[in-house]
């Protein structure tokens, strides 16, 4: 192997690429996580993961790649292993510790992790390579032998105590929640419902518990989706969560119903129950669509008028008299201002729409990466004497996807940077090459975001509280912006603190995932 530059190897003969391979392989057959990061660029990112870190950590690798490896310890940011670390990779030196990691789905788990530094001929730290072991079950049991050999007499008289009082309340719970609970034993006939679902369906407990299923309502209940859901589907992927069923009762109607189902597997008396929870959404989902088809309506009928108007506010810009007073210039250039950003709401909007009903199309064509975004930054800078836009690094002069579109989201995240960041005078936009995929980051000094919204604020119409009061808006520009990254296959995601600015940073896979990853 002669050299290792932006994640792709390069051989010096068939010899070396074959050992190579034989090494790809070996560290995807181990049964430890191994990273390798590079030092030479901005953030030190995760430029090559085997399969075992993605098994470790619950993340696929387009979710890996690029990122710093503190997005594994999430808000848990003040552990003194973090500060190790750090200094480590300050000083290129290599280092063992044990930290707090979180899983994707936010399951906490122990890292032993064992971190090497790769110098090149001069003593320059280019590279490190971290080795993980999941190490929960060690310090799980350390911690819970210590605990329990203090206060198992105590727990166990607490514990007989606290199962009578919890039966009585767990049984109030459920009869007064507001969703239709269900438990159903082996044979999927009905042991208990809840007085929600009584109520909504109809029917009385004589008619329900003791019976099949399928054979309630006589024979309402023999729903072919809800087969496939008790039969197929749950003994294969327990829970079963959000699993949609839509069905015309004969005597309530057609209702669409969002089913969540979970085996139960105790020993003793509630042993190999069912538990079904039916959440009817059937008017949230009918005022989704029209509130869809009405923000679609209103949209195309904006487009027209708005258009005219436009074309009007030119027409008297270009005939206006030489001898026309600066007063009515400014109304003119401030009217044009106004014309132009309701017409980039109204396309949003438009964009909105056509995401929400499957209709957004990408028209794929090779371009160049790097001139659109240096395009880009050009235009914007153009326009702004507030900020400067500080462009730097490369990443590919040759990627195939939706050019508009990606020129959307760079546009959107550089706006954003300089509308958040108003006492600010800096916004830095870096390109890199990152493995097999192109990496764009926007990073402002601004007012920042805080840890909880980091995944609200990519939801549509979702905006944060003490934002919305400075800056209004109607915080449908980042959901747009994920959208179309995710049609490219790839990620966006933000590392942000209050108060200490937000860097927005999106990833696109260049291609198919190969041996030299």
């Amino acid at each position: 192997m002669d050299s290792l530059n932006n994640g792709e190897f390069t051989f010096s003969d068939n010899t070396a690429k074959q050992d190579l391979q034989l090494l790809t392989q070996a560290l995807d057959a181990s049964i430890s996580g191994v990273i390798i990061t590079d030092n030479q660029q901005p953030d030190n990112p995760i430029i090559y993961c085997n399969k075992a870190f993605e098994e470790i950590s619950g993340y696929s690798r387009n979710e890996i790649i690029g990122h710093n490896c503190r997005f594994l310890q999430k808000e848990d940011r003040q552990q003194p292993q973090r500060a190790a670390l750090a200094e480590a990779v300050k000083k290129g030196e290599n280092v063992t510790v044990e930290i707090r990691n979180y899983r994707k789905d936010g399951t906490l788990f122990w890292n032993e992790l064992y971190m090497s530094a790769i110098k090149d001929e001069h003593g320059k730290t280019c590279y490190f390579i971290g080795v993980q072991n999941d190490v929960t079950r060690r310090k799980k049991a350390e911690l819970d032998l210590q605990h329990q050999k203090d206060k198992m007499e105590k727990q166990v008289e607490e514990r007989t105590r606290s199962l009578r009082e919890n039966e009585e309340y767990l049984a109030s719970i459920v009869q007064t929640v507001r969703e239709s609970l269900v438990v159903l034993n082996p044979d999927l006939k009905v042991l208990s419902v809840n007085d929600h679902f009584v109520k909504t369906f109809k029917v009385t407990r004589e008619e329900t518990e003791g019976k099949l299923m399928y054979e309630l309502g006589n024979g309402q209940w023999n729903i072919p989706r809800l087969k496939e859901l008790l039969e197929n589907i749950l003994p294969t992927n327990n829970p079963v969560l959000e699993f949609e069923v839509e069905h015309d009762f004969p005597h309530i109607g057609k209702k669409l119903m969002l089913l969540n189902a979970h085996r139960i597997e105790l020993e003793g008396q509630f042993r190999d129950r069912i538990l079904i929870a039916i959440e009817d959404i059937t008017d949230r989902r009918e005022i989704e669509r029209r509130k869809d088809d009405f923000l679609s309506i209103a949209s195309h009928e904006l487009k027209t008028p708005l258009t005219t108007i436009k074309g009007y506010v030119q027409v008297m810009q270009k005939l206006m008299p030489a001898d026309v007073s600066d007063k009515l210039k400014e109304i003119l250039r401030k009217t044009s201002i106004y014309v132009e950003r309701l017409n980039t709401l109204i396309a949003e909007l438009l964009d909105v729409s056509r995401i929400q009903t499957g209709n957004i199309e990408l028209h794929r064509e090779p371009f160049n990466f790097d001139k659109m975004v240096y395009e880009t930054v050009d235009h914007l800078q153009a326009a702004q004497e507030s900020h400067q836009i500080k462009l730097s690094g490369k990443a590919t002069d040759n990627y195939n996807g939706d050019e508009s579109h990606i020129v959307q989201v760079v546009n959107n995240l550089i706006s954003n940077a300089i509308k958040y960041s108003p006492d600010a005078s800096l916004v830095e936009v870096h390109l890199s090459r990152v493995s097999n995929y192109i990496k764009v980051a926007v990073k402002d000094h601004g007012m920042g975001i805080s840890p909880e919204y980091h995944k609200r604020i990519f939801e549509r119409f979702y905006r944060v509280g003490e934002i919305q009061q400075r800056f209004p808006g109607m915080g449908i520009g980042l959901y747009i912006c994920d959208q179309i990254i995710k049609n490219h296959g790839g990620t966006l995601w933000v590392e942000s603190e209050l108060g200490k600015g937000s860097t927005f940073s999106f990833t696109l896979p260049m291609q198919e995932r190969t041996i030299n990853d």
